[in-house]
């Protein structure tokens, strides 16, 4: 499949995890729309686009399992994460409960909106070698009276992990808690369904895993929340007029924010036809396997206990621990003299390798990988 896309050849490249990789046949959509905006903007933007965004959405919530109207394109997952934070009302006491194993640029929008409201933004360590059982009930020590929302990710960004967000979800509802969920990494790599999940708050990208162009990701809201959602940027959409308008205010606050090109989250339908055609869901089980032959064979190599307790915690993201080693040397190395593009992670004191395989590598690639590492950590020793 390595000709379906449009990566720099001669590269190994098994970071589809930070930024993803858009297949050419998408791609080519993705251009085609920039060029029917360009060929007569005015009718593209003012009276054509409100109708394409709404196809689109019909066709990302049949795939996410939402309805179309609780669904708002968006840049990306940050955005998302910013969006929700700045629109709770949060005040002083009230706390945020999160992992230890979140994204930093979410974090970072909480930690800008407890110091101008006062509340407390806390981080509960959830183990890696542990049961679902046991990570629902680590989690949930940190559970106080003053927990207003839970901040969670459905596949962590440094550990790759595979959270019970399900679980936990159910638990919040019966507590009468918040649950926002970063869900960046979910959309393409597990099934979705987020009417059943219930979550108050979802944000995920399908730029990466879903292999849709950059900038384009999408924000979940269940209805009965939706008007506490408040624009980071006002525009028309504040006062749309009826040419303009959505399905409801929540579409038109977030959805018209100025001139922007909107092509990427057009192409969302084509990334989706892409995986089907290409049969995406029989291929992740081949490349799960793959992902699972290659941590196994690490063990050998690093003599380290796999990070996981089990292979049902990760999909096709997974991280290997690494005994100590100076990362960014390493990383360097591994470009430099193995043109192999993958992140060398530091976390709770611990040096992982993130490995992403999707459909464009191959069980060569990672042979590649393995021996490199052997051989650079007896050097970096």
């Amino acid at each position: 499949m390595r000709d379906l896309f449009l990566l720099e050849p001669g590269v190994i490249f098994l970071n589809h995890g930070s930024f993803g990789a858009t297949p050419r046949p998408v791609f080519e959509v993705y251009q085609e729309w920039q060029r029917r905006l360009e060929a007569q903007p005015v009718r593209f933007l003012g009276r054509e686009l409100n109708a394409l965004l709404a196809q689109a959405r019909t066709e990302l919530g049949k795939y996410v399992g939402a309805h179309p109207d609780d669904l708002v394109f968006i840049p990306n997952a940050t955005y998302g994460a910013n969006v929700v934070a700045r629109s709770l009302r949060l005040t002083e006491g009230d706390e945020i409960l999160a992992s230890d194993q979140e994204y930093g640029a979410c974090e970072y929008a909480w930690e800008y909106v407890c110091n101008r409201s006062g509340a407390i933004y806390r981080r509960q360590p959830i183990p890696l070698q542990a049961s679902d059982d046991e990570r629902v009930e680590a989690f949930w020590q940190g559970v106080t009276p003053r927990t207003k929302v839970i901040f969670l990710s459905y596949i962590t960004s440094p550990t790759a992990l595979r959270l019970p967000i399900e679980r936990i979800v159910e638990r919040a509802r019966e507590s009468g808690v918040i649950t926002v969920i970063d869900a960046a990494h979910a959309p393409g790599q597990i099934p979705l369904d987020l009417q059943n999940l219930g979550a108050d708050f979802l944000f995920g990208n399908c730029h990466k895993w879903m292999m849709a162009p950059k900038g384009s990701a999408f924000l979940y809201v269940r209805p009965e929340l939706q008007e506490q959602i408040e624009p980071p940027i006002v525009s028309w959409g504040y006062h749309a007029p009826p040419e303009m308008s959505s399905a409801s205010r929540f579409l038109d606050l977030l959805q018209w924010t100025g001139t922007q090109d909107p092509a990427a989250w057009l192409s969302v339908p084509d990334a989706i036809r892409f995986m089907e055609t290409y049969h995406w869901d029989t291929l992740r089980l081949h490349l799960h396997a793959l992902l699972t032959q290659t941590l196994e064979a690490f063990v050998s190599i690093t003599h380290l206990p796999p990070a996981y307790a089990q292979d049902s915690d990760y999909v096709q993201m997974a991280v290997v621990p690494l005994p100590p080693v100076p990362t960014k040397v390493l990383k360097e190395r591994l470009y430099e003299e193995y043109h192999i593009e993958i992140p060398v992670i530091e976390w709770a004191g611990r040096v992982f390798l993130r490995i992403s395989v999707q459909g464009y590598n191959t069980p060569d690639e990672l042979e590649v990988l393995l021996r490199a590492i052997e051989r650079l950590l007896k050097e970096l020793a």
